[in-house]
């Protein structure tokens, strides 16, 4: 089993690293591209937004071809999209091949998502799958840190093809590792390679959880199970996934991620390299608070860092608007404090949480298209929030921005209060069972 998780939890996800690269390394080419384009506020926002409608593509149908054709291959094909999408934005020498370049690595993106997550969670041992599937969202938070710290390494060139470049690397160490690594037990099993499956089942699960699965999957008992819990309890289940995938991204924590030079650059920063500076540290509070989260997560549960995370957003967002409310000077470097303290708090909580619970939470027959569709609507959010904040600032001032982003936070901590429930050290068949007994209560 050691082996089994090491190679599970080295190779897959890189998929993560390659999610949160791609989309942070915009910020920092953005400051040359304006200028070797001449960029609008427009182009300039659909230059940082075009990843996301190519990742809505990749996250609406990678969920049913996960099912259809397997976990492993599909985490293969993302790789396919992002080393087209890195070649085509490396030799791009108009502003439409810049936009065709971010699309088709957005596409890759979005299939990764999906499939990561599901994939470490479907083999994972119950006790350790939080620790395990966080670790795809510890990768995202590297990789907007290696986003941010290549962009701070090519301040003085200017080198964007570089920056967009660098993905290719882990896109082909990813593609190459993934040939060695098994298929999902559950996709095996629901696919009729049952002694193949119950191989893989036997080295995460106790043999009684293994046998209790293989017995219910040969009788045709999960099905009929599936069939009585979708009628009874999904909706619930619906609920908290779609609330959870669109609360993560509204609390708008990439308009940080993907503007967070501009946000320096308001807030006072006068100079590309310094407001990079003050990103890099907000990347390292990422990384290292979601550390933190991956050791918490089967200790402390879900719900209390949900809850606990909720809160600190909310109070670092209030702080950050105050800051430009008040005009406090940059030299005061309270911004860059209530930035952190609200990217740490993002990292520590629904960051990894929410992708953590949408892959627990769905059945094992729906749970592709389930997460599919969950993930759908959060690129969806993270579209429209990354679209529309340059102009938001420019209706709402940016004291007005933070705050309105603020209130959405405070909205999700009663959210999770009220709806939320815990899912640690429970398989993922305790978890249907749960939606069952719920909704008889």
């Amino acid at each position: 089993m050691r082996k089994l998780l090491i190679s599970v939890g080295c190779i897959a996800p890189l998929g993560g690293l390659l999610f949160g690269y791609c989309t942070a390394v915009i910020s920092g080419a953005l400051l040359f591209l304006e200028n070797t384009f001449s960029l609008t506020t427009l182009q300039q926002e659909m230059l940082v937004s075009i990843i996301l409608i190519g990742a809505l593509i990749g996250a609406g149908f990678a969920g049913t071809l996960s099912d259809r054709i397997g976990r492993k291959p599909v985490i293969m094909l993302s790789d396919v999209f992002i080393l087209i999408g890195g070649i085509t934005l490396i030799s791009a020498d108009h502003l439409f091949t810049l936009l065709f370049g971010r699309l088709i690595t957005g596409v890759g993106v979005g299939i990764a998502s999906l499939t990561v997550p599901l994939y470490i969670a479907e083999l994972s041992p119950p006790k350790r799958r939080g620790a395990l599937v966080t670790l795809n969202q510890l990768a995202i938070t590297i990789g907007i840190l290696l986003g941010y710290l290549i962009g701070l390494f090519e301040t003085d060139t200017g080198n964007w093809r570089l920056m967009f470049g660098f993905a290719i690397i882990p896109a082909i160490i990813q593609f190459v590792g993934m040939i060695f690594l098994p298929e999902s037990p559950t996709y095996l099993a629901m696919n009729g390679q049952i002694a193949e499956a119950k191989k893989l089942f036997k080295k995460i699960r106790s043999r009684e959880d293994t046998d209790r699965l293989i017995k219910k999957l040969k009788t045709g008992q999960e099905k009929a199970d599936f069939a009585a819990l979708f009628q009874k309890a999904m909706v619930p289940a619906l609920v908290i996934g779609l609330g959870l995938s669109i609360l993560q991204q509204i609390t708008g924590i990439n308009t940080v991620i993907y503007y967070a030079n501009q946000i320096f650059g308001l807030a006072g920063f006068g100079t590309a390299k310094a407001a990079i500076w003050a990103s890099v540290g907000v990347g390292i509070v990422n990384v290292l608070t979601t550390i933190v989260s991956v050791w918490l997560l089967d200790r402390s549960g879900r719900r209390p860092l949900l809850i606990i995370g909720m809160a600190g957003m909310t109070v670092g967002l209030l702080v950050l608007s105050l800051t430009f409310w008040l005009q406090i000077p940059a030299e005061s470097y309270l911004s860059v404090i209530s930035l952190m303290v609200y990217v740490a708090s993002f990292a520590i909580g629904i960051g990894p949480v929410a992708w953590l619970i949408i892959s627990e939470v769905y059945p094992h027959r729906i749970r592709g298209r389930a997460m599919s569709l969950a993930i759908f609507a959060n690129w969806t959010a993270n579209y429209i929030v990354s679209l529309t904040f340059l102009t938001l600032i420019e209706w709402l001032t940016s004291s007005g921005a933070f705050l309105f982003y603020a209130i959405i936070c405070a909205y999700a901590l009663y959210f999770v209060w009220r709806r939320v429930p815990e899912t640690k050290g429970k398989t993922l068949e305790e978890i249907e069972g749960f939606w069952k007994k719920r909704k008889k209560a």
